[in-house]
């Protein structure tokens, strides 16, 4: 395509860009591209023209060129400053929330014994369904603001929930404190650090979201023992107080890096609700939402399940939440380079059935030690990567110029399951298994992880027909 047949505006914004440098060098590379940048637009909305080539049609839209004339994300460079600063967002976000089977395990046993576990279950969940309730509006928030001042301020209030949590002792209080407004903090410093990377990596891109997600299981690993020692040495008030003050430090550090690629536009939708007439995101968040009516059910139940059902000391307790933990971890990392290779959605059906046959085939039937510690290593490892992929599948299908609004619209599948989940599944302890028998329970949280696995596969075969494809 010759260079003077270029449309007038497109090269301007080329030479707006990058100066008259770059214009001089990259000019005939854009020429070259140009057709074909413009077909990647074209595709990265709408489901593939032919299904034949669908193991590479899922790539190319993810590519983050949905300008020809925007520069190439580098897949590295100061990208990795912003893997790193939002594995340490998570760390403490997501990582509080992973390890509050510590604080529900105490509250049950030793400050709300009187009160049901579903009760208790509630400031646990709406820790993490605030973090996604919020999401939409984190995302806007993104596309408007400097995203290093919205992950400050989500610091700054996860801290004073803590804090303020540390001085109330009733109910009502930790969950409108520890609860509510920890998670409406953690939404802050939540959606950023899971949809930034993705326009800084396209090849890469399943590794960087998984480094940035495993904060929230290496931070549950060591915040779960840490959190056990200082409740029985200093109590809940310093335990709550210390965790505040980490909080505070940790994201005011990280939230500096926390920039964009593509610098935010100014748009005249402020929410993108053409995405709900897509099927695609339709069976992604109804994935979701069945998915996370079972993902707690290990962090939360499966500590007080070896200590009530099965005898078992605190201490084994904590060291189950440090398993899954450690495993979630390790599962992060390498589902996301696994993804890279064998496909995104893909590696999702095969982590997400992993999920749902550990609960089903390890926690269900047997009840002993040794069986215990290989479900948490093996749900760990396939929760993980349940957690890490959604956000890289939605870049790849979507696009990732309005990335941070896309998540938060996802991330309300994550709050409709969590809400529905945790205390459901605490209600069927109470009612039904009469607070000692949970294999109803655990049933429960089977049955959705395994209705996740079925619109996954769904999902798999709108985007390809073909039975082996990267995808």
């Amino acid at each position: 395509m010759p260079i003077h047949s270029l449309p007038e505006t497109r090269t301007q914004s080329v030479h707006n860009l990058n100066e008259n440098d770059y214009y001089l060098s990259n000019t005939k590379k854009e020429a070259l591209n140009y057709k074909e940048n413009e077909a990647f637009d074209s595709q990265a909305s709408s489901l593939p023209a032919d299904p034949q080539n669908n193991n590479v049609d899922v790539e190319k839209t993810a590519g983050g060129h949905g300008d020809a004339s925007q520069p190439t994300p580098p897949d590295g460079g100061y990208g990795w400053l912003v893997v790193f600063s939002g594995f340490s967002l998570l760390m403490f976000s997501l990582g509080i929330t992973n390890a509050f089977g510590e604080y529900q395990k105490d509250y049950h046993i030793e400050l709300f014994p009187d009160e049901p576990m579903s009760n208790i279950a509630w400031i646990g969940t709406l820790q993490f369904a605030c973090m996604n309730l919020f999401g939409i509006l984190v995302g806007i928030l993104c596309e408007r603001m400097d995203t290093r001042l919205v992950t400050f301020i989500g610091g700054v209030i996860m801290a004073v929930a803590l804090i303020a949590a540390s001085f109330i002792k009733a109910m009502w209080g930790l969950i409108l404190t520890q609860g509510m407004l920890f998670g409406i903090g953690g939404s802050f410093c939540f959606i950023p650090p899971c949809s930034l990377p993705s326009q800084w990596f396209t090849k890469r891109r399943g590794l960087a979201i998984g480094l940035v997600v495993a904060g929230s299981g290496l931070g549950g690993l060591w915040i779960t023992p840490a959190t056990h020692a200082m409740i029985r040495n200093l109590g809940f008030d310093w335990a709550l107080r210390i965790s505040g003050i980490l909080v505070f430090v940790v994201s005011s550090c990280a939230s500096w890096f926390m920039r964009p690629f593509y610098p935010p536009k100014k748009r005249q939708t402020i929410i993108d609700f053409e995405v709900l007439k897509d099927i695609r995101f339709l069976l992604i968040f109804a994935s979701a939402v069945c998915g996370f009516c079972a993902y707690y059910s290990p962090f939360f139940y499966l500590p007080t399940f070896a200590v009530i059902k099965d005898g078992k000391s605190e201490s084994f307790g904590t060291n189950l939440i440090m398993s899954i933990n450690a495993a979630s971890t390790v599962g992060r990392i390498v589902t996301g380079f696994v993804a890279d290779k064998i496909g995104r959605i893909n590696a999702l059906v095969i982590c997400t059935l992993m999920a749902a046959l550990s609960i089903l085939i390890l926690w269900l039937p047997f009840h002993v030690a040794g069986t215990m510690i290989a479900m948490t290593i093996t749900y760990g490892l396939s929760c993980g990567g349940f957690v890490s992929l959604l956000p890289v599948i939605m870049a790849d299908l979507f696009g990732v110029h309005r990335i941070s609004n896309i998540i938060g619209l996802l991330y309300i599948s994550y709050f409709t399951g969590s809400i529905i989940g945790a205390p459901a599944m605490g209600g069927i302890i109470d009612n039904i298994g009469h607070g000692t028998n949970f294999v109803p329970m655990i049933v429960y949280a089977g049955v959705f992880m395994l209705c996740s696995v079925i619109l996954q596969v769904v999902l798999r075969f709108i985007v390809t027909k073909k039975f082996v494809a990267k995808v």
